[in-house]
C-alpha cells in the first residue's frame, strides 16, 4: 500500500523522540507538510532538521509549545492555524501508588495527556470539516481497557483520550484512538533501565521479566517498537483509511486478549 500525502499538512505532537518521532517520519516520507512538537527548543530543531535530511522533504517544521498548558496550545494553534491531520501524542505517564498520587499530579496528567488533543482538536475539527477532509488520531494506550494498578492516572487518562474520539458524519473527517502496547520509546526505554541498573540486571533482561510478570498476555512476547505503531497511525491518516472512524485500534501486541 502507496500512502500518499502530498498537499496535506500534519502536526504530531510530542514528537522529537519515540512514536511521535516515527509517526513524523512516517508522514514526511509520504510527502506530507509535517510540523514536529515538543517543549525543548534544541530538541524540536533537532528532529526536524534530521527528518529533513532523512527523507528530503523541506516542508519539516517545529513548534516549541508546552502543550500541557492553555497558553501553550494556543501558541501551537497560532502558529500553525490549519493542518489536515493532527496526531495527539503528546503525553506523559509514571507509576505511583494510587493514594499517593496528589491532586496536583491528576491534574498535571490530565492536562497534558487528555486537555492537550482535546483543545487542539477543538480548533482543527471545525475546520477540517469546512474543507471537506482531515484526520485526527488519539494516540491512547492499551492502558485504557485494562488500567494498570501502578499508575491508576495515567490509564484514566488514557481510557478518556477513547471517549472522545468522536466521529463526524458524512464529513469527510475521520477521528480515531490508537492503543499502543508497552512500546520501545525513549522515555519506556529510560524507565526501564533506570529499574534495570537498581536491580543489578541488564535492560534486555529487564524487558523479558517485564513482559513475562506484568503482561504475560503478550502474544509477541517483546515490547513494540515505535516504528510498528507509527504504521497504523499512518494507515488512519491516509486516504485509503476513510471508513475508519470513531474505532479504538490495538497495536498492543496481544496484550489485551477480548475479541473486540
Amino acid at each position: 500500500m502507496r500512502i500518499d500525502l502530498r498537499e496535506r499538512s500534519a502536526l504530531v505532537t510530542g514528537s522529537t523522540a519515540g512514536i511521535g518521532y516515527a509517526t513524523t517520519l512516517g508522514l514526511a516520507e509520504s510527502g506530507a507538510r509535517v510540523i514536529v512538537n515538543g517543549r525543548e527548543p534544541d530538541r524540536v530543531h533537532e528532529a526536524a532538521k534530521t527528518l529533513r535530511e532523512a527523507t528530503g522533504n523541506d516542508e519539516v517544521t517545529g513548534i516549541t509549545a508546552d502543550l500541557g498548558t492553555a497558553e501553550g496550545c494556543a501558541r501551537a494553534i497560532e502558529e500553525a492555524p490549519d493542518v489536515d491531520v493532527l496526531v495527539n501524542n503528546a503525553g506523559v505517564f509514571g507509576p505511583q501508588p494510587f493514594a499517593q498520587i496528589p491532586d496536583e499530579e491528576w491534574q498535571r496528567f490530565f492536562d497534558v495527556n487528555v486537555m492537550s488533543g482535546v483543545r487542539l482538536a477543538r480548533h482543527h475539527v471545525p475546520r477540517m470539516v469546512a474543507r471537506g477532509w482531515g484526520r485526527v488520531v488519539f494516540v491512547s494506550s492499551e492502558s485504557a481497557q485494562q488500567i494498570p494498578a501502578e499508575m491508576v492516572h495515567y490509564g484514566a487518562t488514557k481510557t478518556a483520550q477513547v471517549g472522545i474520539a468522536e466521529s463526524y458524519p458524512a464529513s469527510g473527517v475521520t477521528v480515531n484512538s490508537v492503543l499502543p502496547g508497552p512500546t520501545r520509546s525513549e522515555g519506556i526505554q529510560a524507565f526501564m533501565g533506570s529499574l534495570a541498573e537498581q536491580q543489578g540486571v541488564s535492560l534486555e533482561q529487564f524487558e523479558a521479566d517485564f513482559i513475562a510478570n506484568e503482561r504475560p498476555a503478550s502474544v509477541i512476547r517483546r515490547l513494540s517498537t515505535p516504528e510498528e505503531v507509527a504504521a497504523m497511525i499512518m494507515f488512519v491518516c491516509s486516504e485509503q483509511a476513510s471508513s475508519v472512524t470513531g474505532s479504538a485500534l490495538r497495536v498492543d501486541g496481544g496484550v489485551d486478549r477480548s475479541v473486540f
